[in-house]
């Protein structure tokens, strides 16, 4: 009985302790106050319509709020530690030291009544509303004092919402009116719909961007005057738009692009003029300022959109800007458009061009860790040219090398070393035999590289890797990206393979995939849409797509047919098969600092031909840090395949298949400051696409829905800005690895045993958010 009282009396002394400290962080925070002043905790909007719908007024009602200045201090559960710790560092003598970190650093200065100005406050409210159409709304303002701490409260009572009955374009006799008139029917200033100011400022943006388009470099939109009228009607508008009679000859007239001058290795402070003397070349519709012969003419006239005769435009004006930002050779892009002192109605275009450095070295040094126990690093030294033949091609050449080991578990003093090299050339435009345009903002690039590494596993074997592609990668725009691989090759020979290495391929055979001799070559290609950067969309999404085609024509043409007839190149058998994945993910904003994300993977592969198999290094695998988090990487699948009991325990599981089918879906939210947390569940699993005698229960059924494997857990993450550390707790639910009927993990939870939290309760440290 006494430990139970005491154990309760420990419960309430903690709950004191917690109370207490909530009463001092609330009202220690008015202590400090000046005299006679009060602490401002916020202002609250109550708009009173009963024409108005109750979502639509909730939704005026939190707009408004969001006017209110200013802002009061933040809170977290109620409080404001930020204000406490403000107040609690008093007047640091010095401005350095803690008391100054913690008072302006770590602290926030009171929000003051005295500073908050009711009337101005109404004022805005009221001009927002009848911005709104909601004309002669009436707005007043009060506050409530409750012990040193004041609200303040305004009531909003708007009339009727004023509509469009009308809208009139300019109907005079100049050549943009006629522009102005065709383009009426894109106009956003909608017959039926409410006046709204804010619509009408866009609608002139809209003409203006128009009117760029066809020439009329010198317009703006404040050339554009809307009269509304009011007068008439039941709560109806009436809206003319009119050119302003004061707008200047030169904005009414349409301008042709005359002369094009590039200076492709301009610095601040030349003179152009005198820079102009200097060097010149004169390259198609371009004259050329270079004094050394920086690039090859050819490089402007595939980058600027503009020709001699055209008509100015904002599209190619743009266009231009962006693809020589594009380039990634220049720090700095300034275009200028003069009137030409030869052509009437004319300009003279200027672009000057500010280098980055040609050649520049770059080292990274990474710090892993795997699932495997293995913790390593891995040195890259890159040599970079952003100008290697003269076209603003970028060539680089790296050197790596690395080191993973792991000083406990089954593979101690079984290290893993690499070393190998890489060197890439990217041209800024398509190589093909025959021309390709494009009006991408985004430059096309052709890219090569040649890659080689070694991999050493002591004791076990060590394997030779090449690779070399040849392809294309471009953007469409900022949502849609292509990469094309027309040449992709892969080669992998061992040697070295150790005796004991051997030994253990006898008891395992699936270990002697590894140090098989690999040729994969063929097309991949690879397509990503995403429209995440929209951040005030409440949904967005990415895709990803890859295809993957190995051996395909080769295979074809030579007959191949596995065991039969199997070909080979240089002694090696060549892969033949097919491989698709598609990665979907969708972002759901359900707050500010909030939203639900979730991902869907299906991926398939099939050998046929010359193989039997896909490649170890090209199929599909689950588990780990950014898969199912509740089971270890590679460990889970094929199927409900149990990893037998006398597999060699000297290596950790590496299951791969056929067959990939994934989803998961997070709750991220904001905690506080720089912490974020997350609410998980992942499921899925592999399967063989063909029964191995080998695995039993790999392969896919019309019952594979019973063989996903689901986990669950939650998550911190430390954003820091430049790079996320992310902390996941994971715990399987459904383990497809347990007999039929049993698989449900849940219904035999116990925290209370050890054992059971060393094989279920998965602890997952990354960088980096999980999709």
């Amino acid at each position: 009985m006494n430990k139970k009282h005491n154990h309760i009396k420990d419960h309430f002394a903690k709950y004191f302790v917690l109370i207490s400290l909530f009463f001092v962080l609330g009202c220690s925070n008015t202590k400090y106050l000046p005299e006679g002043d009060l602490l401002y905790t916020g202002g609250s909007v109550e708009v009173k319509d009963s024409i108005i719908k109750k979502k639509e007024r909730k939704a005026l009602e939190i707009e408004l709020e969001g006017l209110l200045r200013p802002k009061p201090n933040k809170t977290f559960l109620g409080l404001r530690p930020k204000l406490w710790f403000y107040n609690i560092a008093g007047t640091p003598k010095k401005q350095k030291g803690f008391r100054y970190w913690l008072k302006n650093k770590v602290g926030e200065e009171p929000v003051l009544f005295s500073k908050v100005d009711l009337e101005y406050n109404a004022s805005v409210l009221r001009n927002f509303t009848e911005n709104r159409g909601y004309f002669k709304t009436r707005v007043s303002a009060d506050s409530t004092v409750r012990n040193k701490r004041v609200t303040a409260e305004y009531i909003v009572v708007p009339k009727k919402q004023y509509i469009i009955k009308s809208v009139t374009f300019p109907d005079d006799s100049l050549k943009m009116s006629k522009i102005i008139a065709r383009s009426s029917r894109r106009s956003l200033l909608k017959v039926g719909n409410p006046y709204d100011l804010d619509v009408i400022k866009a609608e002139r943006e809209r003409i203006d961007a128009r009117l760029k388009e066809k020439g009329y470099f010198y317009f703006n939109p404040d050339y554009i005057l809307a009269k509304v009228d009011s007068s008439k009607g039941d709560h109806e508008v009436k809206i003319r738009l009119v050119i302003k009679d004061e707008t200047p000859v030169k904005a009414l007239t349409a301008y042709k692009i005359n002369n094009i001058f590039v200076y492709p290795n301009y610095s601040f402070g030349n003179d152009s003029a005198v820079y102009r003397k200097k060097n010149s070349t004169k390259y198609k519709d371009f004259t050329i300022i270079d004094t050394t012969e920086t690039f090859k003419p050819r490089v402007f006239d595939r980058t600027i959109y503009f020709k001699k005769g055209d008509l100015y435009n904002r599209k190619d004006h743009n266009l231009t800007l962006n693809r020589f930002v594009n380039l990634g050779t220049f720090s700095f892009v300034k275009n200028e458009f003069k009137p030409s002192d030869s052509i009437e109605n004319a300009l003279d275009s200027y672009y000057y061009l500010t280098l980055l450095p040609k050649k520049f070295i770059r080292v990274e040094v990474i710090g892993k860790t795997n699932s495997a126990s293995y913790t390593g690093t891995e040195v890259n030294l890159n040599w970079n040219n952003r100008n290697f033949f003269r076209g603003a091609e970028m060539f680089t050449a790296s050197i790596f090398g690395g080191a993973d080991f792991q000083l406990g578990g089954v593979n101690k003093g079984k290290n893993i070393y690499k070393l190998g090299g890489e060197v890439s050339l990217t041209w800024p435009r398509f190589i093909t035999p025959f021309n390709i345009e494009g009006n991408s903002d985004f430059v096309p690039r052709t890219k090569a590289t040649l890659r080689y590494e070694y991999q050493k596993r002591t004791q076990l074997y060590a394997l030779n890797s090449f690779n070399s592609t040849f392809g294309y990668l471009w953007k469409e725009n900022i949502r849609k990206e292509h990469q094309l691989n027309i040449v992709d090759v892969t080669y992998v020979s061992p040697n070295h393979v150790t005796e004991e290495y051997l030994e253990d391929i006898k008891d395992d055979p699936a270990l002697g995939k590894v140090i098989e001799k690999q040729l994969i070559f063929g097309p991949t290609y690879n397509y990503t849409y995403t429209n995440t950067m929209q951040k005030r969309r409440k949904n967005t999404i990415y895709f990803n797509g890859e295809f993957d085609l190995a051996g395909n024509l080769t295979g074809l043409v030579t007959g191949a047919d596995y065991p039969n007839n199997v070909k080979t190149i240089f002694d090696v058998p060549f892969s033949q098969y097919v491989k698709i994945r598609s990665d979907f993910r969708h972002y759901l904003k359900l707050g500010k600092e909030s939203e639900l994300a979730s991902r869907l993977i299906v991926g398939a592969g099939f050998a046929y031909g010359n193989s039997n198999t896909l490649p170890a290094s090209k199929q599909f695998v689950v588990g780990g840090t950014n898969s199912i988090r509740a089971f270890r990487a590679r460990t889970l699948g094929p199927g409900s395949y149990v990893i037998p009991p006398t597999t060699n325990s000297n290596y950790t599981p590496d299951q791969s298949a056929d067959l990939k089918l994934e989803f998961n879906t997070e709750y991220r939210a904001k905690l506080f400051s720089i912490v974020r947390g997350a609410l998980f569940l992942d499921a899925g699993n592999i399967w063989l696409l063909h029964a191995d005698p080998d695995k039993p229960g790999a392969e896919i059924s019309k019952d594979f829905m019973k063989e996903i494997a689901i986990g669950a857990g939650a998550g911190l993450r430390f954003d820091l800005s430049f790079f996320v550390l992310r902390t996941d707790l994971a715990i399987p639910l459904r383990n497809p690895t347990l007999p039929d009927g049993q698989r449900w993990v849940i219904d035999n939870i116990n925290l209370g045993s050890s054992s059971w939290r060393k094989d279920n309760l998965i602890l997952n440290i990354a960088i980096g958010y999980p999709f």
